[in-house]
């Protein structure tokens, strides 16, 4: 897929936007002044493949958290800050990496000014973040309510804050809950602007639920060509999120180096335990970093022939299995030993 072309930004040393790859982030939710709780999470999601990770700060108690994580902690990080703008400067000269604001709300134009000019001689990026809750009265009255173009309009009004002082290492963000709201305003600010968008479905609700609704809405843009950053909210673990942003891209083959895995749902001509033996295949494929497409399928008449185009794949029959490539069967080897096989081909690719 073609992705929309934008300006880059690097928050510390991660790219966004331009050609770079898109970048996973989440979010602590580790008590506030508890630091080493907040150095634990913040390692734990670094282990599960975070790129980016954010933590509120409130009030000048959470700069040590800033300073602690700079210390501790080898992926950028991004202060998540509401109305104040001295939280922002205490937390540029704390080390932070990015700033998460709505500029409308800091103080007017000197606060921003203050805000722009530090964010510059530090190079740290701001992500102007817009909200449900956050479009402006007279666009909720031009409007009708909360709709695409009012937020759309919003996003960008907070942009053209900090473009008046001429500052443009910006990242957009236009979250909703609702998810087709969500959806097309990101797309009116796709085509009108080139800054990177950090992709998000706000209050997406539990694992299950949030995983659905941010993989329709996350994933329509994605498939679009549009978003350079994403997080996935869950009201769960932050390193659930991890999990579920690596599945999204995983699906969309936009996951560097990871192996697609296909898998037909059963039929009653399946004679091996094909659920079994795909969700090992799947577990086992975790520690495989190859762009590769692998498929696990349950009839050896049909299956080489719908899943010709992966790179290598199983087929079951009665108490054995055909390892095929490309479609052509290149062995045939009991179901006991089927798996192993499999990853041995891997091997070899």
């Amino acid at each position: 897929m073609e992705r929309r072309k934008t300006r880059q930004v690097f928050v510390g040393d991660v790219p966004l936007g331009g050609d770079a790859p898109i970048v996973i982030q989440s979010m602590l939710n580790a008590p506030q002044g508890d630091i080493e709780a907040n150095i634990l999470q913040a390692r734990e999601l670094s282990a599960a493949g975070c790129q980016l990770i954010r933590l509120s700060v409130t009030s000048m108690e959470d700069i040590e958290t800033v300073k602690a994580l700079k210390e501790n902690i080898r992926v950028p990080i991004i202060a998540d800050i509401q109305m104040n703008y001295k939280l922002a400067l205490a937390s540029i000269e704390a080390g932070i990496d990015k700033i998460r604001i709505n500029p409308r709300y800091i103080g007017g134009e000197d606060k921003v000014r203050l805000v722009a000019d530090a964010c510059k001689a530090h190079k740290v990026p701001i992500r102007v973040g817009v909200n449900s809750g956050s479009v402006e009265l007279d666009l909720l009255e031009k409007y009708g309510g909360v709709t695409p173009e009012a937020m759309a309009e919003s996003a960008m009004r907070g942009v053209k804050y900090l473009e008046d002082v001429d500052f443009h290492d910006i990242v957009i963000s236009i979250k909703s809950s609702d998810i087709r709201t969500m959806i097309a305003a990101y797309r009116i600010v796709a085509a009108q602007c080139d800054y990177p968008l950090h992709l998000g479905v706000t209050e997406a609700g539990t694992e299950r639920m949030g995983r659905v609704k941010s993989s329709i809405g996350i994933g329509a843009l994605l498939a679009d060509g549009i978003g350079d950053t994403m997080r996935v909210s869950l009201t769960d673990d932050p390193v659930k999120e991890i999990d579920a942003a690596n599945d999204i891209l995983r699906a969309l083959d936009l996951l560097p180096d990871a192996p697609q895995l296909v898998a037909c749902p059963t039929c009653g001509r399946t004679q091996i335990d094909l659920i079994g033996i795909a969700k090992e295949v799947e577990e086992r494929l975790k520690d495989v970093h190859k762009s590769i497409h692998v498929a696990v399928m349950g009839c050896p008449v049909n299956g080489p022939g719908e899943a010709k185009n992966a790179d290598i794949g199983i087929a079951g029959g009665n108490g054995v299995g055909l390892i095929f490539a490309k479609g052509e069967v290149i062995k045939k080897v009991p179901e006991e030993e089927l798996i192993d096989a499999l990853m041995e081909e891997i091997e070899k690719l």
